[in-house]
C-alpha cells in the first residue's frame, strides 16, 4: 500500500480545505453577465475566487450583446425588475453599441446602454470610488483617501434637444401647460448661423438623487458636498441647490449631526479648488455631465479606471454593484486570437466582493460579509506583493514587479485568500 505522509503543518491545511463549508446564501443576488473581455474574466473569478467558498445563489440575466440583441433588449428590463425584487445586484462590463458593432453583432437596433437602463428603472445614484492600494500613488500628493464620485444619471445634457441655426431668427424656449397657458422665453436673437440647445430634468429625479447621496454619506460615514453653478444658472442649477438643501434639513440634519458627518452646498470651480487641496475621504456630489468628467479625473488621477468600484444606489433600497470600466475589447480580440492578454480584473472583483458584502449585510450572515472582507484584502496584498497585470506594473513605485497574465493574477490571488482562510 502506498502511504503519503505529509508535513504537520501542511497536513492541517489540508484537512481544513477537506471539511471546510462553504458559506451558503440565504437570498440570490441577481447576477447580470457581460461582454468580451470582462466576460472571460467574470467566469474566471467565479470558478477560482467564488464557487470553491460560496454556494452561489444567484438569478442569472446575460446582458451580452448577442442575447439583448435575441430579446429585444427586454432581458435588461427584467434583470432591473429582479434587482428590485432581491435587493441586490451585480452586473458585468456591457457594450453599448455604435455604428460598427451594427454589423459585427447583426443587431436589429443600436440598443440602448444597459447602465442607463437600469438606472431608469431603479431610479438611481451612481457612485464611484478609487481601490486604494499601497505601490500605486495618486497624481495628487495631498490624496491620502478614497474621494467618491456621486453622480446624477438623469437628463441634463444627455437627454438635450438641439437645433442648428441656419440664419438670422430668433430662437425661443416654450411651454405649453395641459391647460393651454403658456410660458416663453428669448433664447437668443441671431444675425447669422449658430446654434441652440435646450434641456430638462426632474424634481422627482433631484429628489431622488439627493436621498441617494445623503443616505450613501450616513452609510459610508462620510461627509458629503454638492456643487453646481446656480450663481449662473439661476433657476435650473438652483433648484439641485434648493431642493438638496430642503431635503437635508426636513430628512436629514439631526441624523448627520448625530453621526459626525455634514453635508455642504458650494459652486462647481470652488468644489474642485477644494478638491485638489484635499486628503480625500468624502462623496462629491455631481449634476451628470460633472459627474461624468469628475469621476474619470479621479479615477485617472489615482491610477486607473480599473481600479474604481461603482455602485448603483436607489433611495428605495435597491444596490447593484459594477465595474466603472468598460468590456476591454482590445484584449478580448487578442484572446480570441489566441495571444496572452494580462487584464486588470480588480474592479470586477469588487463588484462582486460589494454585492456579496451587501447581501451578507441585508440577510445578517456575517461569514459572507466576512468572505467579501477577506477576498478584497487578498486581492490588494497580491498587488502589494508584487504580483500584477501590466497596467499596474507601468505605474506602480514597488521595485521588481511580477507581471501576471489575466488568468495567473486571478490564481494568485486565491492562493493568497486561502492563506487568510
Amino acid at each position: 500500500m502506498l502511504r503519503i505522509v505529509l508535513p504537520q503543518r501542511a497536513a492541517r491545511s489540508f484537512q481544513r480545505r477537506r471539511t471546510m463549508e462553504k458559506i451558503k446564501m440565504k437570498t440570490p443576488l441577481v447576477e447580470m453577465d457581460g461582454d468580451e473581455m470582462t466576460r472571460i474574466i467574470w467566469q474566471m473569478i467565479k470558478d477560482e475566487l467564488l464557487s470553491p467558498f460560496i454556494e452561489l445563489n444567484t438569478e442569472y440575466y446575460d446582458l451580452g450583446l448577442k442575447h439583448r440583441n435575441d430579446t429585444d433588449d427586454q432581458v435588461t428590463v427584467d434583470a432591473a425588475e429582479a434587482t428590485k425584487k432581491y435587493g441586490v445586484a451585480v452586473k458585468c462590463a456591457t457594450i453599448t453599441p455604435n455604428a460598427a458593432r451594427m454589423p459585427e453583432y447583426n443587431l436589429k437596433e443600436m440598443w440602448k446602454s444597459p447602465n442607463g437602463t437600469i438606472r431608469a428603472i431603479l431610479d438611481g445614484t451612481v457612485f464611484r470610488a478609487p481601490i486604494i492600494v499601497k505601490g500605486i500613488e495618486p497624481y495628487v500628493r495631498t490624496w491620502k483617501k478614497p474621494i467618491t464620485i456621486a453622480r446624477h444619471a438623469y437628463g441634463d445634457v444627455y437627454k438635450n434637444v438641439e437645433m442648428k441655426i441656419p440664419g438670422p431668427g430668433k430662437c425661443e424656449l416654450v411651454y405649453t401647460g395641459e391647460d393651454g397657458t403658456e410660458m416663453r422665453e428669448t433664447v437668443h436673437e441671431y444675425d447669422g448661423p449658430g446654434i441652440a440647445q435646450g434641456m430638462h430634468n426632474l424634481n422627482a429625479s433631484i429628489e431622488s438623487f439627493a436621498r441617494s447621496c445623503l443616505n450613501y454619506g450616513l452609510d459610508t460615514k462620510q461627509d458629503v458636498w454638492f456643487a453646481t453653478k446656480d450663481t449662473i444658472s439661476k433657476k435650473y442649477d438652483h433648484t439641485f441647490k434648493d431642493i438638496f438643501q430642503e431635503i437635508f434639513e426636513a430628512e436629514y440634519a439631526e441624523r448627520y449631526k448625530e453621526a459626525g458627518i455634514e453635508y455642504f452646498y458650494t459652486l462647481i470651480d470652488d468644489a474642485v479648488a477644494r478638491v485638489m487641496r484635499s486628503e480625500g475621504g468624502y462623496i462629491w456630489a455631481c449634476k451628470n455631465y460633472d459627474g461624468d468628467v469628475m469621476s474619470d479625473m479621479v479615477a485617472t488621477a489615482f491610477g486607473s479606471l480599473a481600479m474604481m468600484t461603482s455602485v448603483l444606489v436607489s433611495p428605495h433600497g435597491y444596490y447593484e454593484y459594477e465595474a466603472a470600466h468598460g468590456t476591454v475589447q482590445r484584449h478580448y480580440y487578442k484572446h480570441l486570437a489566441g495571444e496572452e492578454t494580462s487584464t486588470n480584473s480588480v474592479a470586477t472583483i469588487f463588484a462582486w466582493t460589494g454585492a456579496l458584502r451587501k447581501r451578507g449585510e441585508l440577510d445578517g450572515s456575517r461569514e459572507l460579509m466576512t468572505f467579501a472582507d477577506k477576498l478584497e484584502a487578498a486581492t490588494l496584498k497580491t498587488i502589494e506583493d508584487g504580483k500584477m497585470t501590466r497596467d499596474l506594473a507601468l505605474l506602480t513605485t514597488l521595485p521588481d514587479p511580477v507581471v501576471c497574465t489575466t488568468e495567473q493574477f486571478i490564481r494568485e490571488i486565491r492562493k493568497t485568500l486561502e492563506k487568510s482562510l
